[in-house]
C-alpha cells in the first residue's frame, strides 16, 4: 500500500476507535467531552443546521474519520517534505513528534474553533489531560496499523 494511503487509513481507523473511546467515557462521565459530539456541534454550527441527536452523532463521526484520515496521510506529505527517508518516516520518534504536535493543534486551534475554548476549558479543566491521553491511544493505534499495512 502507498503510505499516503496507509497513512489515511490508519489515522482514520484510530481516530474512530479514538472517537468512540472518547464517547463511551463521556457516555460513563469519566470524560467531561464527547469528540463525535464536540465535531458534529461543530458541523451543525457552521452550517446553521437543527438536528437531533442521532444526526449529531453521525455528522460528527464522518468528521472525526475524515479529520483523522487527512492527518494520518499527512504525516506522509509533511515527512517527504522535510526530506525523511520512507524507512525513517515510520519510527515511533517521529511519529510521537507529528501526534505532540496534532495534540498540541487540538488544544490551541481545534477546541477553540468549535466553541470549546482554548485547551478545551469549556468542557472542563482537565480536557487537556483527556485529549492527552486520547491522543496516546491514536498514536499507539496509529502506529499499530501503520505497521500492518506498510
Amino acid at each position: 500500500m502507498h503510505p499516503v494511503a496507509a497513512g489515511f487509513t490508519s489515522g482514520a481507523l484510530a481516530g474512530v476507535i479514538m472517537g468512540f473511546l472518547s464517547h463511551i467515557l463521556f457516555t460513563l462521565r469519566i470524560f467531561k467531552s464527547s469528540l463525535i459530539l464536540v465535531d458534529g456541534s461543530f458541523l451543525v454550527k457552521s452550517l446553521k443546521l437543527k438536528s437531533g441527536f442521532g444526526f449529531l452523532f453521525c455528522a460528527g463521526l464522518v468528521v472525526h474519520l475524515l479529520t483523522s484520515g487527512i492527518f494520518g496521510a499527512l504525516y506522509f506529505i509533511a515527512t517527504a517534505f522535510f526530506g525523511v527517508p520512507g524507512g525513517e518516516a515510520i519510527r515511533f520518534g517521529w511519529i510521537s513528534v507529528y501526534v505532540a504536535l496534532l495534540w498540541l493543534s487540538m488544544l490551541f486551534i481545534a477546541l477553540p474553533l468549535a466553541g470549546e475554548g482554548i485547551l478545551g476549558r469549556r468542557s472542563g479543566k482537565f480536557s487537556w489531560l483527556e485529549q492527552l491521553l486520547l491522543h496516546i491511544v491514536f498514536y499507539l493505534l496509529y502506529c499499530l496499523f501503520l505497521y500492518a499495512f506498510l
